[in-house]
């Protein structure tokens, strides 16, 4: 997924909307975007949204963003939104791989109650919204195989550290915030799952996105989380393996099957080796997902 767009759960028209919006993933929102006494009401709307858009041949992936663990709210989440057989749950203010397996749990007994695949839903944590979540990042990696994503945030963060703001004048993140996006990478590495880019506040700024999303490309972020619709189609663009690209890609890969003797081949002038035979085909592996 290269673009998953945050929709307010309680609000038909934006749900509608991010239907159009050309996102791999609408993310139906239960938490930040919805008030205490709208949240009955948006977890049926999500749940009848599910059931509506998941007979469609084609269509984009349905993430819902529960409630966190310490409102008490999950499970009346789960509760009504597991009815509408939703591709993932995303977890905020995850602390660790405890957290996950407690969800995972959770999500396993509404499956069984539902008639739904076993292990059929997937969870994304967004991992660094608390300071005790950067120290869990590390237990991530074997704590369920629903695992699918790991994401970052910056502004739950800088709320539960006191922080004035999290990005500079400049508008780079400040240190805390840089420290976080780094270990993220790190611990979805370590569980082999998706490391997904966080929110761009300012949807207005398209030059600014695209300078966030060309650095977290880099970096090794698959994708980026969306608040606008009209980031969806900035983020799909740089997170799209370039032809130029691709065909490099296949050209690595192509060197080392017909050598599978070297440990080390030349192309263009350049000598490679197994890491960038890696890199290789996790490029074409992406661009093959996006085909499908």
């Amino acid at each position: 997924m290269r673009s998953l767009l945050f929709v307010p759960a309680d609000n038909q028209k934006k749900l509608q909307k991010g239907l159009d919006s050309g996102a791999d993933a609408l993310i139906l929102d239960l938490e930040d975007s919805v008030a205490l006494d709208a949240k009955p009401a948006a977890r049926e709307l999500a749940r009848d949204f599910l059931k509506e858009v998941n007979g469609r041949a084609k269509r984009p992936r349905l993430i819902v963003r529960v409630n966190a663990l310490t409102t008490g709210m999950t499970e009346a989440d789960l509760d009504v939104v597991m009815q509408g057989s939703p591709d993932a749950i995303m977890l905020p203010k995850a602390e660790g791989g405890p957290d996950l397996s407690h969800l995972a749990a959770h999500v396993a007994v509404r499956e069984a109650e539902y008639d739904l695949p076993d292990g059929g839903t997937k969870i994304i944590a967004i991992a660094t919204e608390t300071g005790k979540g950067i120290f869990g990042l590390g237990s991530y990696a074997g704590a369920s195989h629903r695992l699918s994503g790991l994401t970052w945030g910056a502004e739950d963060l800088s709320a539960d550290l006191g922080a004035e703001t999290n990005r500079l004048e400049s508008g780079t993140y400040a240190d805390p915030y840089r420290l976080a996006r780094s270990l993220l990478l790190f611990a979805a590495s370590a569980a082999q799952v998706d490391a997904i880019d966080t929110v761009f506040t300012a949807f207005r700024d398209e030059a600014a996105l695209r300078t966030e999303c060309i650095a977290a490309r880099r970096d090794g972020f698959t994708g980026k989380m969306a608040i606008h619709p009209a980031q969806v189609p900035v983020i799909n663009e740089v997170f799209s393996p370039s032809p130029d690209a691709l065909a490099r890609a296949e050209a690595i890969i192509k060197l080392f099957d017909e050598n599978p003797g070297l440990g080390v081949v030349g192309l263009d002038g350049e000598m490679l080796d197994r890491p960038h035979l890696m890199r290789a085909r996790r490029l074409k592996a992406r661009a093959d997902r996006l085909r499908q």
